[in-house]
């Protein structure tokens, strides 16, 4: 199975929102232009909002709702416009997620999601392109931080394979990351999780980018593949017995779970 864009119910409700915007402004004889100006955004912004290209804001509502005399009609449309916790192309998996018995994550660039502290997931939100809005920055901070509740279920195990690189990248300043390594010393601690660093090794399944196994209580196993843009989930036989075969090697490679707490603690020290 593949995941595809932003949601078509959230799709709608921008393009619904957005036209009642529309109506509201021309029937009030409000330009396009006044009202941009009147909310501090730029034209074609106001234009991709109002045709349903962009998640319209809850300030151009409310500017909308004063300008036009809407009397809170537009402002009452903000709650089916609320930003999504997750990423569409990723829905699927993050119910998986909640229900696998076991997962197993690679990770060569970033520390995984399920690993975060906040100051991390707020450094990556906010370094984010195209920029989120505040709003979404903390919808996605929620819905990262609620995800890390599914650790505390000793019955399911939980496998970590973390690149040098990204113990290494000082996401967020030194400071934040000194503390996000020493979370990971502390998470490792849990007997239903291990955390391994794969260091340096030039050539092998390592480089060819993250995933994550998901076994399912009816041990089924799927595979979550991310991109920069985009997400799969897939239960295909062949390309799940691959993965399996690479995250074989990768665990080889990776240092102990006990070797990688004193490398991890040791990177954390120096900073």
């Amino acid at each position: 199975m593949a995941a595809s864009g932003e949601s078509q119910q959230a799709q709608q409700s921008w393009r619904y929102c957005g036209g009642q915007i529309k109506l509201w402004r021309e029937e009030a004889s409000v330009s396009r232009q006044a009202l941009a100006e009147e909310a501090g955004y730029d034209y074609e912004y106001v234009k991709s909002m109002e045709c349903g290209r962009r998640r319209p804001t809850l300030r151009l509502l409310q500017t909308a709702d004063q300008l036009c005399g809407a009397r809170g009609k537009l402002v009452a449309g903000h709650e089916y416009l609320k930003p999504e916790r997750f990423l569409s192309y990723a829905e699927d998996y993050v119910r998986y997620e909640a229900e696998a018995i076991s997962l197993g994550f690679y990770q060569p660039l970033h520390i995984p999601g399920l690993l975060q502290t906040e100051e991390t997931m707020r450094a990556l939100l906010n370094a984010y392109l195209p920029p989120l809005d505040d709003e979404t920055v903390e919808e996605r901070v929620a819905g990262r931080l609620g995800r890390q509740a599914l650790l505390g279920k000793q019955t399911r195990a939980f496998s970590f394979v973390i690149g040098e690189a990204a113990l290494r990248n000082p996401v967020g300043g030194r400071d934040v990351h000194k503390r996000q390594l020493f979370r990971l010393v502390e998470v490792g601690k849990a007997r239903n999780v291990t955390v391994q660093m794969l260091p340096f090794v030039g050539a092998g399944p390592g480089v060819d980018g993250p995933f994550v196994l998901v076994e399912t209580g009816e041990h089924e196993v799927l595979v979550f593949e991310e991109g920069q843009e985009t997400g799969r989930l897939y239960t295909d036989a062949e390309k799940v017995s691959a993965i399996v075969q690479r995250h074989a090697m990768i665990l080889r490679q990776a240092l102990s779970p006990e070797e990688s707490a004193r490398f991890i603690a040791k990177l954390a020290e120096e900073l």
